[in-house]
């Protein structure tokens, strides 16, 4: 079983910047794609970034220009570079491993909560 811990998250202010971390307990960290979900009170779970084992990456519309993902496959660690955050980014965010090969493995975090207001 893999253990993910997130890090990073608190209370900020509109427009100041936080980097959440999530680090993994697998020895095979880079054959995973990896992703930011977040997740407000009463919301479904939504795709913020994900990287893949490549190195490719993608956004939701709502954070492109202002948060960036990238990974650290000998730390075993992704990151979220979280800019100009908006209180409506407010929400859990979890970490997820996936792994597509003869078989499929998905693993998630507990989240780092994110609270954005002033």
């Amino acid at each position: 079983q893999v253990q993910i811990v997130e890090s990073g998250g608190g209370l900020v202010q509109p427009g100041e910047s936080l980097n959440l971390s999530c680090t993994a307990s697998t020895g095979a960290f880079s054959a995973y794609d990896i992703a930011w979900y977040s997740q407000a009170p009463g919301q479904q779970r939504e795709l913020v970034a994900r990287i893949t084992r490549t190195g490719r990456t993608n956004y939701a519309d709502s954070v492109k220009g202002r948060f960036t993902i990238s990974r650290d496959n000998l730390k075993r660690t992704v990151y979220l570079q979280m800019n100009s955050p908006k209180p409506e980014d407010t929400a859990l965010y979890l970490c997820n491993l996936h792994y597509s090969g003869r078989q499929e493995y998905d693993y998630w975090g507990q989240g780092t909560q994110v609270t954005v207001s002033s």
